[in-house]
């Protein structure tokens, strides 16, 4: 069997509990682990008693650091890509050092395990059998843009959205998708304060207004009626 150069190793996005049995064991047995943020890695790997050399991997370096690491891995060293939270490269740095590793003909591997927007999307009672993911919108040019082409949009829509953006986010929702298209805001998901909030957007947007808003934020939309 080919020697596999390169996995992509899902985190928990809040409750460390919800890592794999399968993700510890091979963060156990690389010889180098990459991570968004050292720091907040080493919680979760100081948690479970895994030592092993972390390099800094995140989106201000990855394209520096990315030909250096594909040549380690062709001289045999086996390597793990962990983000802060979920899986690595949905809307976090990973697709740049996939793509790489295949061209130069390393086996890359992609574990199961947690991503936000899945327990968003399921537990919102939207359709989940047809969804758009969004990741985030563009923070300034081509955002209203963005905002527009999605409010035509008939599957159910996904978007990470950070807290200082949220009303705003939902204000524009509100003024482009009109005020009874309902929506579903999780925050914190896993954590002591989880939260979902689901219903008209004027709804969950004046809840929110009325809150000091924290935590990661994912925002399902319920698609346009045919």
């Amino acid at each position: 069997m080919e020697k596999i150069a390169l996995y992509l190793v899902p985190t928990p996005i809040g409750n460390l509990g919800d890592i794999t049995l399968r993700a510890l064991e091979i963060l156990k047995s690389v010889d180098t682990i990459l991570a968004e943020d050292t720091r907040k890695s080493g919680i979760l790997l100081k948690h479970y008693e895994i030592s092993k050399p972390l390099q800094s991997f995140h989106i201000f370096n990855e394209h520096q650091t990315q030909d250096g690491l594909v040549k380690r891995m062709l001289a045999g060293e086996v390597m793990a890509l962990i983000s802060d939270a979920g899986t690595p490269g949905i809307s976090d740095p990973g697709f740049l050092l996939v793509r790489e590793s295949l061209n130069a003909g390393l086996k890359v591997e992609c574990l199961p395990g947690a991503t936000a927007f899945v327990p968003a999307l399921v537990k919102s009672g939207f359709p989940t059998d047809r969804f758009v993911f969004e990741g985030f919108l563009p923070h300034k040019k081509g955002r209203q843009t963005a905002i527009k082409k999605l409010a035509e949009e008939e599957r159910t829509i996904l978007l990470y959205e950070s807290p200082h953006r949220l009303v705003k986010a939902l204000e524009q929702i509100l003024e482009f998708f009109g005020p009874d298209r309902n929506v579903s805001v999780s925050r914190e998901l896993t954590k002591v304060y989880e939260e979902t909030v689901t219903g008209s957007v004027s709804f969950v947007l004046a809840h929110f207004k009325a809150k000091d808003v924290k935590g990661e934020i994912v925002i399902v939309i319920e698609g346009k009626k045919e």
